[in-house]
């Protein structure tokens, strides 16, 4: 399986806890859609004529492109590129964008087939915590409206840990979620990232710092009752009804490749990893020059191999030893194998055949184990 990401850089305004590359200034609008034309037809030899079977357009806010544009960019990678007959092809948005006329002609003059909705959450003071631009009542009737417009491969962000969301509202928000058989939920844990507005605001004392142990409650309480309702709890932030996985991310769990289109957009073949630059400015004038990458990082057998961990072990489908020892040597599996042994006797991990997966215990130190088994660091 191979993907390729588009990335609209451009937001209303920018929400406390993002570090994606995105911008509020509309500027370059015009002109990046011309440059995302450009690009297009500069990397399409990228992934070597590999069947596409998902596009994603994600952000930033790619809702606030026009059902033109949208239909524009689709008609260019078809193209340019060997997509799939039954691609999946997914549209990030915000409630505020997502009017009835709007979701209308999303449904019934373009090819999206899969709206990812940025909910967040279903109260007023835990998303002017967050700073997002949407309300509560936006993001019913949103959900509402497409469900009557005839989406039905749906899924909403919820964030966890903010500090002005209760165990009672967690638990309600998750209720409504389940109230409108929704078949994919995507749930994280609000972390602080440095240089973000959240950071500065915590630092400077303006609003309330996240706690650990409240964050960890409200994700037991997730798993607790995603399983009661039956989703398979398949990425550690991702749960979904059978038949409705991402698709797009799961290639980037399970090592496929894929294409990362627009300004910081990352694109990985199997050998080498590559992201393009970081600024807007630079995004439009460099695809005229044809020089829009800013770095290309060639990955080491040590860096591929402490990649498939890091997002195997995330997974439901979890680490291979085969794998490992086919892929990457018996070095390496002998490595895995004697590192993984302290996390099965602490119930961290389980072992199934071949196959080495998360307890929802073990889940809550992902990336410590992950890290523990890294080779060469």
């Amino acid at each position: 399986m191979a993907g390729i990401y588009i990335h609209i850089p451009f937001c209303k305004q920018k929400c406390h806890y993002c570090n994606f590359y995105s911008t509020v200034s509309l500027k370059y609008r015009d002109h990046f859609v011309d440059a995302l034309y450009r690009e297009i037809n500069s990397r399409k030899d990228y992934l070597q004529s590999e069947e596409i079977n998902t596009i994603y357009f994600g952000g930033g806010t790619p809702s606030m492109l026009t059902i033109d544009e949208i239909c524009e960019i689709i008609n260019n990678l078809k193209d340019n590129f060997n997509v799939s007959n039954n691609v999946e092809i997914t549209l990030e948005s915000n409630p505020d964008d997502l009017s009835k006329e709007q979701i209308s002609n999303l449904k019934n003059h373009t090819p999206i087939n899969r709206l990812s909705i940025g909910i967040q959450s279903f109260f007023d003071d835990d998303l002017t915590y967050l700073n997002r631009v949407h309300s509560s009542e936006q993001s019913i009737k949103c959900i509402e409206n497409s469900i009557a417009m005839g989406f039905d491969n749906i899924t909403i962000d919820l964030i966890y840990g903010i500090p002005t969301l209760t165990e009672k509202k967690w638990k309600e928000n998750l209720d409504i979620f389940f109230n409108y058989n929704i078949p994919h939920l995507s749930s994280y844990s609000l972390t602080v990232e440095k240089k973000t507005a959240l950071d500065v605001l915590i630092n400077k004392k303006k609003i309330a710092n996240i706690d650990e142990s409240q964050s960890i409650e409200h994700f037991k309480t997730l798993v607790e009752t995603t399983e009661k309702h039956g989703f398979i709890h398949y990425e550690i932030s991702n749960f979904a009804k059978e038949g409705y996985y991402s698709k797009h991310n799961s290639i980037y769990w399970l090592g496929g490749h894929y294409l990362g289109l627009g300004p910081s957009a990352h694109s990985y073949n199997g050998k080498s990893r590559q992201w393009n630059v970081m600024n807007i400015k630079k995004y439009c004038e460099e695809t005229l020059a044809a020089n829009i990458i800013e770095e290309t990082e060639e990955l080491s057998k040590d860096q591929m191999y402490n990649e498939y961990i890091l997002t195997s072990l995330r997974t439901s489908w979890g680490c291979d030893i085969e794998h490992i020892s086919n892929v990457f040597g018996e070095k390496y599996s002998n490595h895995f194998m004697e590192n993984i042994e302290t996390y099965i006797k602490e119930n961290r991990v389980i072992r199934n055949l071949n196959s080495y997966t998360l307890t929802n215990e073990g889940k809550l130190f992902a990336d410590g184990i992950a890290s523990s088994l890294f080779f060469g660091l």
